[in-house]
């Protein structure tokens, strides 16, 4: 005959159950994916900025651009590293690297 109480059951049935409940606590996604964060948002206007920054600047009164657009490209890969560095950072303790796999 089986008893209702917990502390009845044997240690290993004990042992199964808190693995179970270590791995459905290991396999919840702790970031959102990363369209759904300010982050990326902030990124696509800062880039817009940039862009728009280096076309309106025009040119000084002796000729020269003083925001060319190589240097708006390397802002830009500056924005990416950092924007790609915080994706990076937020995904670290992550147990799911992407949406496949879950249940």
């Amino acid at each position: 005959m089986t008893t209702a109480n917990p502390a009845a059951r044997a240690p290993a049935q004990m042992a199964d159950a808190n693995v179970g409940r270590r791995a459905a606590v290991a396999q919840a996604d702790e970031t959102k994916p990363a369209l759904k964060t300010t982050e990326f948002y902030i990124f696509l206007i800062g880039v817009g900025a940039v862009l728009i920054a280096s076309q309106l600047v025009g040119t000084a009164a002796n000729g020269v651009d003083p925001f060319r657009a190589d240097k708006a490209w390397w802002y830009i890969t500056l924005l990416t590293i950092g924007y790609l560095g915080s994706r990076g950072l937020a995904k670290a303790g992550s147990y799911w690297r992407n949406n496949e796999g879950r249940e």
